[in-house]
C-alpha cells in the first residue's frame, strides 16, 4: 500500500519532473493536442463581456422571470455568450461545469420564441433524458411570465404525450436525439419556424453515440437555423466537425488548464486492490451523509452489484442507470432532488449538467474511462461557485491514469486528508 501511495504522491512527482521544464512544456510532450487546440481554435476576437441581464436587450417578461428564479448577475459564460446568441450569432460555447450553461440555454430559447406563434421555434438536444427534462423545467420556469410552452421529448416515456403536446403547440422542444429525430418523421415535431438549434454537451453529441442521430434531425431543420453548440469540453476533432453545420461561429472557449473547478478539492485514496474498494467506501459513509454525494460506477452492472452489497451492510444509498425504466429513474431523481435519499449510486448517465444544490461531494468508484468525462463527473459537485470535494478510488495500476488527468488539466489531486469532513 505504501508503494502506491508513493508513487501516487504528487510532491514525489513534481520533484521528478523538475528536469523537464515541467508539465506538458518543451518539444517532447506527446500531447500535441494541446498545442494544436490552442492555435487552431480560441475565443474569437471582440467578444465582450456584458455585466447585467438588464445591457442586453433581454424582454422585460422574461427579465422578470431570471430575477423571480434567482439569478442576479450573469455568470462568465452567460456575460460572453448571451449577447451573440440573442444577436443570430452561431456561438461554440464552452465553460466549466456548474456555470450556468443550463440557465443560459434557457435564457437565450426564451427570448428567441415569438410566443403568439404556437409552433416550435427552439430546439435543443441533450444526451440524457434526465439532461433534457431539467433543461424543459429551467425553460418553464424563467419564461413564467412569457407564457412560453416548453416540452421534453424524450425515449422512455408516452409517445401519445408527445404527440397531444406537439399538436396542441409548444415553442420549446428539449429532447433527446432518438424521441426527436422520431417525432420529426412522424411529422408530429413540425420544423418550418425552428430558428434556433442548441446542442447542449456537444461533445457527447457529436461522438460516436449520436453523430448520425443528430445528422438526422439536422436535415428536416431549415437551412437557415442559427446553431449554438454548448459544453464543458470541446476536442479539437468536434470542433473541427462545426465547420460542417455551422455559419462563421463566434467561439468562446477556455484553455484546458483553467478547466479544473475552482471550488473543488481534488484527492485520491490508495486502494491496492479492487477488493478493498468496498470497506474504503463504507468507512468514508459517515461523511458522505454529511451532505449528499454522488457516486459513479464504469458500469450499470457494478452500479447494482454495489447498490445491493452496500444495502446488505444496512447503508441507505440510491442507484441510477441506463438500463432502469424511466418512471423509476423519474422517482429517484426527485427523490435525491428533495434530499430523501443522501447517497446516489450511478453511472456516466449522471456525469453530465445535471444539477442538485447539495451535492458536494463526488466519488469515482472507479476512475473514469477518458479524460472528458473526469471533469463533468466531479463538476456534479461545488454548483455555481460553492465548495466540493471530489474523491478518488486509486488502485496501483490507476495512478497512471491519475497523473495523465493531471498533467492534462494542469491540476493536482493530493492524498486524501484525515480531516475530509471540515472541506465539506
Amino acid at each position: 500500500m505504501a508503494a502506491a501511495v508513493a508513487s501516487a504522491n504528487p510532491a514525489n512527482r513534481r520533484r521528478q519532473q523538475q528536469g523537464g521544464g515541467g508539465v506538458g512544456k518543451g518539444k517532447g510532450n506527446s500531447n500535441s493536442n494541446n498545442d494544436e487546440q490552442h492555435t487552431v481554435f480560441e475565443t474569437s476576437p471582440g467578444v465582450e463581456a456584458i455585466p447585467s441581464f438588464d445591457l442586453m436587450g433581454i424582454k422585460d417578461d422574461l427579465l422578470r422571470g431570471i430575477y423571480e428564479h434567482g439569478f442576479e448577475k450573469p455568470s462568465a459564460i452567460q456575460q460572453r455568450a448571451m449577447l451573440p446568441i440573442i444577436k443570430g450569432r452561431d456561438v461554440i460555447a464552452q465553460a466549466q461545469s456548474g456555470t450556468g450553461k443550463s440557465s443560459m440555454i434557457a435564457v437565450v430559447a426564451c427570448h428567441m420564441v415569438d410566443t403568439p406563434i404556437k409552433d416550435v421555434q427552439v430546439l435543443v438536444l441533450s444526451p440524457t433524458r434526465e439532461l433534457a427534462s431539467q433543461t424543459e423545467k429551467v425553460i418553464l420556469a424563467i419564461g413564467n411570465y412569457m407564457n412560453i410552452q416548453a416540452h421534453a421529448c424524450v425515449g422512455g416515456k408516452s409517445m401519445a404525450e408527445d404527440i397531444r403536446k406537439l399538436e396542441h403547440g409548444v415553442h420549446v422542444v428539449s429532447g433527446t436525439p432518438g424521441r426527436v429525430c422520431d417525432m420529426i418523421k412522424r411529422r408530429t415535431l413540425r420544423t418550418r419556424a425552428i430558428k434556433l438549434l442548441v446542442l447542449d454537451e456537444s461533445d457527447e453529441m457529436l461522438s460516436r453515440g449520436f453523430k448520425e442521430q443528430i445528422y438526422d434531425v439536422y436535415r428536416y431543420l431549415p437551412p437557415e437555423i442559427q446553431v449554438v453548440l454548448i459544453s464543458a469540453t470541446l476536442p479539437n476533432e468536434i470542433l473541427e466537425i462545426t465547420s460542417k453545420f455551422m455559419t462563421d461561429p463566434i467561439r468562446i472557449l477556455v484553455k484546458r488548464d483553467e478547466l479544473t473547478l475552482e471550488g473543488i478539492k481534488q484527492f485520491f485514496i490508495a486502494v491496492e486492490k479492487e477488493e478493498w474498494k468496498f470497506d474504503t467506501l463504507c468507512d468514508l459513509y459517515d461523511t458522505l451523509t454529511i451532505t449528499q454525494a454522488v457516486i459513479f460506477c464504469n458500469t450499470k452492472r457494478k452500479v447494482d452489484w454495489l447498490c445491493e452489497k452496500m444495502r446488505s451492510s444496512n447503508f441507505t444509498v440510491s442507484s441510477m442507470h441506463g438500463d432502469m425504466p424511466q418512471q423509476e429513474r423519474d422517482a429517484i431523481m426527485a427523490e435525491f432532488r428533495q434530499t430523501e435519499t443522501r447517497v446516489l449510486i450511478t453511472t456516466d448517465v449522471w456525469a453530465r449538467g445535471l444539477d442538485v444544490q447539495q451535492v458536494s461531494l463526488v466519488i469515482n468508484y472507479d476512475l473514469p474511462n477518458n479524460r472528458e468525462l473526469y471533469i463533468h463527473r466531479i463538476g456534479r459537485s461545488g454548483r455555481f461557485g460553492r465548495k466540493g470535494v471530489a474523491i478518488n478510488f486509486a488502485r496501483t495500476e490507476d495512478v497512471r491514469i491519475l497523473r495523465d488527468i493531471e498533467q492534462y488539466y494542469s491540476t493536482q489531486i493530493d492524498e486524501m486528508p484525515l480531516n475530509v469532513n471540515d472541506l465539506l
